[in-house]
């Protein structure tokens, strides 16, 4: 598609904060889940982690998708699911950046429950940090943080 001088799309370099609507589309964008790939039998250990761990909810999922395994688990305005994969292998870089409003009680959370916390100040105006489900899925969570310059 060629932009013209004007066009409300020729704006095409936005804020990386993800806050905020500095850019609108024309097709109202949203996001409605996640999806992470889990191993065959792993449905119980990711159970104990997004729900026991996390505190998310475990959403009913539909009969015709539920014979192959897996679960679907929301909490605020986030939902993950998380499907069976035949040749399952952790993804090394992917992962998503869950924006969350208390850090540090998390990050204490999850240490509590055996799960390694690996801080990250390389994000300018965010503070975060990566971990791991129990499968191997990397998850980032953050915070904005109005004390951390945000220009780079």
């Amino acid at each position: 598609m060629l932009l013209t001088e004007g066009d409300p799309m020729s704006e095409h370099t936005v804020s990386a904060q993800g806050y905020g609507s500095d850019r609108r589309s024309p097709f109202g964008y949203g996001l409605h889940h996640v999806q992470l790939a889990i191993p065959a039998g792993s449905e119980e250990a990711c159970r104990d982690f997004y729900v026991d761990v996390l505190g998310m909810s475990e959403i009913t999922k539909p009969p015709v998708l539920a014979a192959r395994g897996g679960l679907w688990v929301r909490a605020d305005t986030l939902e993950i699911h998380l499907g069976v994969e035949a040749d399952f292998r952790p993804a090394r870089k992917a992962h998503p950046g869950i924006r969350v409003t208390d850090l540090n009680a998390l990050a204490e959370r999850l240490t509590s429950a055996g799960t390694e916390v690996i801080w990250d100040d390389n994000f300018p105006g965010h503070r975060r940090f990566y971990a791991h489900d129990n499968v191997g899925n990397r998850l980032e969570f953050l915070q904005q943080d109005p004390d951390i310059p945000a220009e780079w």
